[in-house]
């Protein structure tokens, strides 16, 4: 499954088990997002911990709805990050982003 590259950039909370974690990236248009959620979302490993040195780079599991140029021959592509309902707080959870945040 494809996933949209982030950064970890704080730990928000311990609870609920096993934490809660924020990641952001920016989209094309270079505004930037905040996801937050459980770290086990974020991370495959235990990498996401209170203690650890942020930011941290990981990946949101994310699915393509399409592409398109934006111009200067900068490909562009919209995904949704619903596989694991990850959203903003105001419940956004479809981007458009450069093709290369987007691991196939």
């Amino acid at each position: 499954m494809p996933e949209l590259r982030c950064e970890a950039v704080r730990w928000v909370a311990d609870e609920p088990f096993p934490g809660l974690v924020e990641v952001q990236f920016v989209d094309a248009a270079g505004q930037r997002w905040s996801l937050i959620d459980k770290s086990s979302v974020f991370a495959r490993f235990d990498e996401l911990t209170p203690d650890a040195v942020y930011p941290v780079e990981v990946a949101v599991r994310c699915v393509i709805q399409g592409g398109d140029e934006a111009g200067a021959g900068d490909e562009v592509v919209t995904v949704c990050t619903s596989p694991d309902g990850i959203a903003t707080l105001e419940g956004r959870d479809t981007f458009t982003v450069n093709q290369s945040q987007v691991t196939p």
